[in-house]
């Protein structure tokens, strides 16, 4: 990863998350909520490498593994 996600993209995940539990009808925001908008809202703000992009590793692939490895109570 050259550059990763800012402060600002903290907030966006945060802002998109709760946008999303409230159209899912539910006033509070679960793991899930920030699961499925994570790639929406954080995939322009990851910056591959040119070694990562050689290799064929795309942002989406960096986002899974974030997921995947993140810990959910």
């Amino acid at each position: 990863i050259s550059y990763g996600g800012s402060p600002r993209a903290t907030i966006a995940l945060d802002r998109c998350a709760r946008a999303h539990a409230w159209l899912q009808g539910r006033d509070y925001v679960s793991p899930e909520d920030v699961q499925t908008i994570a790639h929406e809202a954080l995939r322009h703000r990851i910056l591959i490498s040119y070694e990562a992009e050689a290799e064929g590793v795309n942002s989406d692939q960096i986002i899974d593994e974030l997921i995947r490895l993140t810990p959910v109570a």
